[in-house]
């Protein structure tokens, strides 16, 4: 049995066109700062009358050494402060990710298969919520902590951002749509069977709703890692800063110094490059499952 040969039209091909043009244009930000992390200062810095050079000259790792070449210690052990930075980052964003799908994954079954009195207010104002800026709650957050004495210690200040985060109203919201799709029977048939709520929540509910689970991961991780207002806030010592942090403290140190900026940049995008890969068939899945649901 051969299969049909798919015919090329003017649509097909225009289609082509834009997205081989649209994955250039976002990918190229990202090759121009893995590239200039490894040029030489004459390749980024044009002069009048220089063309642009749009691959380096020469391989050069010497923006790497000086972003290195400040050191600091994690659990008695030294490192490179940029690393120190690059493991806070990916602490804060781990942890508020784990976090944030465990609780969200239970307040949105919760709320979509449970019936109890004031149901429907609990989830008006996790909708409400969403709508709030974050600005408005960043003082009351920063006192809050200070006030749990959180903010005094480099540890402290890091957990100061994890907890904030794992609240987040729409992680809550997306669990609750994907918990809709799950057939009451499926879990009356548990019950019957003498399965207890956890079990039945792990067994039956957690399998159906992991697709949505990838995809607010992927969202979580993301939304912790950009949370550069708390952070900025929050993360006052120099050894709890993330690396989004240190780039902006290196802009403002040395603006000029754009390969030390690329190269702080490149690493700060590889985590969120590793977890994109790691979870895409469930973010993928995750998109499509909503996008079909009634």
């Amino acid at each position: 049995m051969t299969g049909k040969k798919r015919k090329v039209t003017p649509y097909f091909v225009i289609c082509v066109i834009l997205l081989i043009a649209l994955a250039i244009f976002f990918l190229f930000p990202l090759y121009w700062i893995v590239t200039g992390s490894v040029k030489e200062k004459s390749d980024i810095i044009i002069k009048a009358g220089e063309s642009v050079k749009w691959i380096p000259t020469s391989i050069s790792w010497g923006n790497f050494a000086r972003l290195f070449k400040t050191q600091t210690t994690l659990f008695g052990v030294g490192m490179p402060l940029a690393l120190r930075w690059l493991f806070n980052s990916v602490f804060i964003s781990v942890v508020a990710m784990a976090l944030t799908c465990f609780s969200a994954s239970l307040a949105g079954y919760a709320l979509a298969k449970k019936r109890f009195w004031g149901r429907g207010f609990v989830f008006s104002l996790f909708v409400c919520a969403m709508a709030l800026p974050k600005q408005v709650i960043l003082i009351p957050l920063l006192r809050e902590m200070s006030l749990l004495h959180l903010v005094d210690t480099v540890w402290g200040s890091i957990f100061a951002v994890i907890f904030p985060v794992v609240g987040w109203p729409f992680g809550v919201f997306l669990m609750k749509q994907f918990s809709e799709g799950i057939p009451s029977s499926l879990l009356e048939a548990a019950r019957i069977d003498g399965a207890g709520e956890v079990k039945t929540f792990m067994n039956v509910a957690l399998p159906i709703i992991q697709p949505g689970i990838g995809a607010l991961a992927i969202f979580t991780f993301i939304n912790a890692w950009n949370e550069y207002p708390l952070q900025l806030i929050m993360l006052s010592k120099s050894d709890a800063k993330t690396i989004a942090l240190g780039i902006a403290g290196l802009q403002s140190e040395m603006s000029n110094d754009y390969g030390l900026i690329m190269a702080g940049a490149a690493l700060a995008a590889v985590p969120i490059i590793i977890v994109f890969l790691c979870f895409q068939k469930y973010f993928t899945q995750g998109i499509t499952m909503g996008a079909v649901k009634g």
